[in-house]
């Protein structure tokens, strides 16, 4: 059965073998209340790489036990993220948090071309965000809203896949994916349009398998039902996608705050691309995103 809430992605993790998780320069509260929130639900297992005894401290402050972890000890927050991406490309890490250091000091340790996570030169670094929204009758797993601000076709071929692999992650064995443009119209003079005729006919022809794939169409179309009758338009994905592909990532991040602000969405969220996937959470995520997001990972995790 497909997963249609988020908490269900917690339960699904559940029932699998335990991740581990690495968290780079974990000496924060933020990072270390969600690691152990995960750990506590039987979400991950957990590895803190940071100051020992910042660590030690924040715990004794917020009543968390810390021999709930493995600590590594690293002071220095670029050899922290360089170490945790050491442990994972050593076999013995499942998936990436980003802790207390900055995010680009983050994405570089992801980056780095010799001892970071990319699995090639040729690998597309990307963010997948799945939001449960009161107003849609399952989730909604998109991208990209963080990393790539205006992907070529390559690119949103990449983008497509991760989404379509998220989703059967998720136990949505063929999953509907909308190709966005700001009409449904195919329109030559419009870019979105035209990647999203290239993308769909992919999808038809089996190049990128797994998934039912249409676009261009507009977000109405994508999720509304009411307006596929009132338009008339015939397809198997508009009404009810599993997954948006948006055109830039202008649309995505505005499509992703507006229903967090303004609809009450919640969500999870990770990077992916990398040998594994990374949580790139903030410190203004509330403290279920963060779970989420760890949850998320771990379900997409190898």
């Amino acid at each position: 059965m497909s997963i249609t809430k988020l908490d269900q992605i917690i339960e699904l993790v559940k029932t699998k073998p335990q991740k581990r998780l690495i968290a780079a320069y974990a000496n924060d509260a933020h990072t270390i209340e969600a690691v152990h929130n995960a750990v506590k639900m039987g979400v991950v297992k957990a590895t803190l790489v940071g100051d020992e005894a910042t660590i030690q401290q924040v715990c004794k402050e917020n009543n968390i036990d810390v021999n709930d972890f493995t600590i590594i000890q690293e002071a220095d927050e670029n050899k922290a993220a360089a170490k945790a991406c050491e442990i994972i490309n050593n076999g013995e890490g499942d998936i990436l948090m980003k802790g207390l250091l900055s995010t680009d000091k983050y994405m570089r340790a992801i980056l780095n071309k010799e001892r970071g996570l990319m699995p090639g030169p040729k690998a597309v670094l990307s963010h997948v965000t799945v939001i449960e929204t009161p107003r849609y009758h399952k989730l909604i797993i998109c991208g990209d809203v963080a990393i790539i601000p205006a992907p070529d076709l390559n690119q949103k071929i990449a983008i497509t896949n991760y989404l379509v692999n998220t989703a059967r992650a998720l136990q949505i064995e063929k999953p509907k994916v909308a190709v966005l443009a700001a009409t449904e119209q195919v329109l030559p003079a419009m870019q979105a349009c035209v990647d999203a005729c290239i993308i769909s006919k992919m999808g038809e022809r089996g190049q990128i398998k797994n998934a039912v794939i249409d676009g261009p169409l507009g977000v109405d179309l994508a999720i509304d039902m009411e307006c596929v009758q009132i338009k008339k338009v015939k397809s198997e994905v508009a009404g009810d996608a599993d997954c948006i592909l948006f055109p830039n990532i202008e649309t995505g991040n505005v499509f992703y705050k507006c229903n967090t602000k303004l609809a009450g969405a919640e969500l999870g969220a990770m990077v992916v691309g990398a040998k594994v996937p990374c949580v790139l959470s903030s410190r203004g995520d509330s403290t279920q995103t963060k779970l989420y997001s760890i949850a998320l990972a771990a379900a997409v995790a190898k």
